[in-house]
């Protein structure tokens, strides 16, 4: 796989293929229109690869900043900026996802617009909806994962547990036992 989903959902996994966003080279998990493809299919979105091209790279990477500059200015307080409420609107608007019944089961097709209309439209439910006041990101400094914090309490302070949320907990551990052994 190339991909991780550790949010559980995918508009804000989606935004997660630019891993490290403040550090100065941030990782683009999206660099190629085959890496943009494979996140259709690893995702569960669709079941064949929609076959992506350079224009449809570059309009799925405008999406997702647009999703993500929606869900920080949600974070800090702000007003949602115009521009990225009129491209995840745009968005929003294509056609759904293919899905058809066949002996094999469910089938999920569609090309990438249709892929990114979906993205868009949860994109919507999750701001302009109850679970706008559920976002989070993760605590781990290194970390620019962005998830909605369902946990009993809404005290969750990591995308994942099995990956941010052990490194920053072994890393304490770390620390205290070196504190430890200095005294």
């Amino acid at each position: 796989m190339n991909h991780a989903f550790p949010c559980g959902t995918l508009p804000l996994d989606f935004v997660g293929t630019l891993r490290a966003r403040r550090n100065d080279v941030p990782m683009e998990k999206l660099a190629t229109p085959e890496l943009l493809d494979d996140w259709f299919i690893e995702s569960g979105m669709l079941d064949l690869a929609p076959g992506a091209s350079e224009v449809d790279l570059a309009l799925a990477v405008d999406l997702r900043e647009s999703i993500y500059d929606l869900v920080a200015a949600r974070l800090d307080g702000r007003p949602l900026p115009a521009d990225a409420v009129a491209e995840v609107n745009l968005q929003a608007s294509g056609l759904p996802v293919t899905l058809r019944l066949g002996p094999q089961g469910a089938t999920r097709t569609g090309s990438v617009s249709q892929g990114l209309a979906a993205l868009a439209r949860e994109t919507v439910e999750i701001l302009g909806g109850d679970d706008g006041v559920l976002l989070r990101e993760c605590a781990r400094p290194e970390c620019t994962q962005v998830y909605l914090d369902r946990s009993r309490g809404h005290r969750r302070e990591w995308c994942a547990m099995k990956t941010c949320g052990n490194r920053v907990k072994a890393a304490a551990y770390r620390a205290r036992q070196h504190a430890t052994q200095a005294s």
